[in-house]
Parts: C-alpha cells; structure tokens; sequence
C-alpha cells in the first residue's frame, strides 16, 4: 500500500531530475559558447546559475520539511538524504559551467588556440556520466551507476593530456601563456563535473543497495558484494 504523502516524495524527486537537467544543459551550454567565441551565450549560461542555486534551496526546503513532518522509514530517509546530495553536487556542476563560460568571454575576445579538441570529448563523457548517473535515481539501478563510477579514470587521463599538451605548448610559445592557462582551468572544470557524476552514481548505489561505496575499490568491480537487504 502507499503511503498517503508518495505524492511528495514523488515531487522531491521530480524537482531533482528537473535541476539535473539545467545542469547538464548550462554545461552544454557553457561549452558551445567556447567553441563558437559567442559572448551573448555565455552570458545567459553566467545568468542563468542562480536558478541551479534556487532549486538546490528548494529541494533542501522539502527535505527538511518532510524529514520534520512525514517521520520517514528507512527507505524514504534513504531517498531523502541521497537527493540532498545529489543537489549539491548539481549546483556545483552549475558552477563549473558558469566558470567555463566566464573564461569562454575571456577567449572569445582573443586568437583562438587550436588545442580545443579533448575539451568536446571531456564534456561530452562527463555529460554522459551525469545524465546515467541520474537515470539511475529513476531506475535505482546500481549496475549502471558501477558504469558510471568505472568512467571516471577516462575523463582524469583526458585532462593530464590536455595538461601535458598546453604545458609544452606554452614552453614553446610564451605569448600563448594566459589563453593556455585558461583551457587548463576549463579542462579541470569538466573533470570536476565527472567527479559530481561519480559522486552522485555513488549515492544511487547507497539509494539502491543501503552501501555505501565511497573512498572504497567496490565501485571498481564489475559487480556488488552480496549484502543483506536494506530496511524498508
């Protein structure tokens, strides 16, 4: 039988799967406004971060009010506080992008340098990874978040190579520092956002399963310890 308040869990949720999608389209954003030196679009991606804040304010609100009210069973407590987290890590996915478009207006106005290329494919793995990693808040599927969580060695590699290509770069062309400098803080902002979708996908597992995986070797495998079931 269902409890009579689902219908606000139910918005929780909804509320948190809507700023996912802010999230993850302010990164797209960010990054097409880098690609194409367009000074209006980062500035609506700037703008736009204070709606990420207002829903992580929001979704903090029901928590509490439903944690004060509603005397929540394990598995409701569970959702509860994984959403809390999840929102966090969303915001600050937000502020990556909001940095990205802001160094994105400093390139803009400069001689673009032609060492964009693992930029695009950083953003679109990390972007993946937190799309599957909120697929999995729907689903509670702990599998396709161990996917997630396997990703992220990926992204870290692809942002020491673009570390390692700007340093020679700069090495060689001096004049190039400042333009370079600010690629590497993008590059460290997407594998930032990676580390958001890790950190989300871990809490999927603890939704799912009642295990908490991080700061172990779990997520590495291909497949979960048994446990005992989780209370309900």
């Amino acid at each position: 039988m269902k409890r009579f308040f689902d219908a606000e869990l139910e918005a929780f949720r909804s509320h948190l799967l809507q700023m996912g999608e802010r999230a993850i389209d302010q990164t797209r954003l960010a990054m097409k406004a880098l690609a194409d030196a367009d000074l209006a679009l980062a500035d609506k991606v700037i703008a736009a971060d204070d709606e990420l804040d207002r829903l992580e304010v929001q979704i903090d609100d029901e928590a509490i009010r439903y944690m004060t009210l509603r005397g929540p069973v394990a598995s409701e407590l569970r959702l509860i506080v994984v959403g809390m987290k999840a929102s966090h890590d969303l915001e600050r996915v937000g502020d990556e992008a909001t940095g990205i478009a802001r160094r994105s207006r400093k390139l803009a106005i400069e001689p673009r340098l032609e060492l964009y290329a693992d930029l695009p494919r950083m953003a679109n793995i990390a972007l993946e990874m937190l799309r599957d990693a909120l697929d999995c808040f729907v689903q509670e599927d702990e599998q396709k978040a161990l996917s997630v969580i396997r990703r992220d060695p990926e992204v870290d590699n692809l942002n020491r190579t673009v570390y390692r290509r700007l340093t020679s770069y700069m090495i060689e062309k001096p004049d190039t520092i400042a333009r370079a400098l600010e690629l590497m803080f993008i590059s460290k902002s997407l594998e930032r956002i990676a580390d958001h979708a890790t950190n989300i996908a871990e809490e999927m597992v603890f939704l799912s399963k009642g295990q908490d995986i991080r700061h172990s070797d779990i997520g590495k495998q291909d497949v979960l310890p048994a446990i005992t079931n989780p209370p309900v």
